[in-house]
C-alpha cells in the first residue's frame, strides 16, 4: 500500500470489509482481524469512522475490533452513542464505564447478568404477579448476591461504574437500579428507572397502583405516599413527574452528572471535566432534537 493510501482502503475493499464488519462467523473474524493486523493503521482509521457513525450493527462490531487491536477509542464510542440518540440502558451503562476503564470487557458484564436472570427464571413459579415477579428480583440481587446500597463511601466515584458495583457489590440508588432492571429485562418482567431526586428508584406500572423499589434499602417496596415521606426529608415538595418512568437517555445523564459531582469532591479535575463534556453532549443532543 503506497504512502498515499495509508488512511484509506481502496473504495472497493473498504466496503468488502464493512459488509463482513458483523459476520458471526469465527473464520470470517479472525480473517478481518488478521487483515486489520496487517494494515494497522488504516485499520483503526476506517474502524474508528464507522464506531463514531453509531450505525448500528456495524458501530459495535468495529469496536470490537478495534479492542482487539488495542485501540478503541472510549471516549470517542461514549460519544457517538450519545450523538446517536439510539439509547439502550444496557449499551449505555457499559460506553459509560468504558470510558475511564477501557479494559472492562462488556461480554463479563453480560454473562454475569444472565448469570442472575438464569437464577430468577428458576426460582419463578407462573403465573406470578408484578410484586411477586419482584420478590423474586429482591431475593437474588440482594440476598443471594448480596447487594447493597454502599452507606460507608457513598461518593466513591466507583459506585457509578457497572464493573465496579458488580465486583464490591455495593452502589449508588441508580446504579443498583440499572442493574436491577437489566436482570429484570433479561426475565421480561416490565419495569422503569423513576428519577426521583435524592432517591432513584424502579418502578412498577402495570399493576394498577404503581409501586417503587427502593434498591438502595434492599428492594424495599415503596408506595407514592412513601416516597412523599422520603421527599419530605430531603425539603422537596413533591411533583408527579417525579414520580413517572424516566427515559434511559435521562438516566445516563443523571450517572455523568453525579460523576461530575464525586470527581469534583475527589479532587479529580481532568476526570470531572471529561464527564461535564459529556454532560454537555448530551444537552447538545437534546436541543438538536427539539
Amino acid at each position: 500500500m503506497d504512502d498515499a493510501d495509508v488512511k484509506h482502503y481502496e473504495t472497493g475493499r473498504e466496503a468488502a470489509l464493512i459488509s463482513l464488519l458483523d459476520d458471526p462467523s469465527t473464520a470470517v473474524q479472525s480473517a478481518l482481524l488478521k487483515e486489520f493486523q496487517q494494515t494497522i493503521d488504516v485499520a483503526v482509521d476506517l474502524l474508528r469512522r464507522i464506531a463514531e457513525s453509531g450505525e448500528m450493527p456495524q458501530a459495535e462490531a468495529a469496536r470490537y475490533y478495534l479492542r482487539e487491536l488495542g485501540a478503541e477509542d472510549t471516549t470517542g464510542a461514549f460519544i457517538a452513542f450519545i450523538r446517536s440518540y439510539q439509547y439502550e440502558l444496557e449499551t449505555g451503562s457499559i460506553l459509560l464505564d468504558r470510558t475511564l476503564h477501557p479494559h472492562v470487557e462488556p461480554s463479563d458484564i453480560c454473562v454475569f447478568l444472565d448469570e442472575m436472570a438464569d437464577r430468577v427464571r428458576e426460582l419463578m413459579v407462573k403465573p406470578a404477579t408484578p410484586f411477586e415477579q419482584c420478590r423474586i428480583l429482591n431475593r437474588v440481587i440482594f440476598h443471594e448476591y448480596g447487594f447493597a446500597g454502599d452507606q460507608d463511601d457513598f461518593y466513591h466515584p466507583h459506585n457509578c461504574f457497572l464493573h465496579k458495583v458488580i465486583e464490591r457489590r455495593r452502589g449508588l440508588p441508580i446504579s443498583l437500579s440499572i442493574i436491577y432492571l437489566l436482570v429484570a429485562y433479561r426475565c421480561g418482567i416490565e419495569l422503569d428507572p423513576v428519577g426521583m431526586p435524592g432517591r432513584f428508584m424502579v418502578g412498577c406500572f402495570t399493576a394498577g397502583e404503581p409501586f417503587y423499589i427502593d434498591v438502595f434499602e434492599g428492594g424495599a417496596f415503596r408506595t407514592r405516599e412513601d416516597l412523599d415521606v422520603i421527599l419530605e426529608g430531603f425539603q422537596l415538595p413533591p411533583e408527579d413527574n417525579f414520580f413517572m418512568p424516566l427515559p434511559v437517555g435521562d438516566v445516563i445523564l443523571r450517572c455523568c452528572r453525579n460523576l461530575v459531582n464525586q470527581f469534583t469532591r475527589s479532587e479529580e479535575a481532568e476526570s470531572a471535566r471529561l464527564f461535564a463534556n459529556f454532560v454537555n453532549e448530551f444537552e447538545s443532543a437534546y436541543q438538536q432534537q427539539d
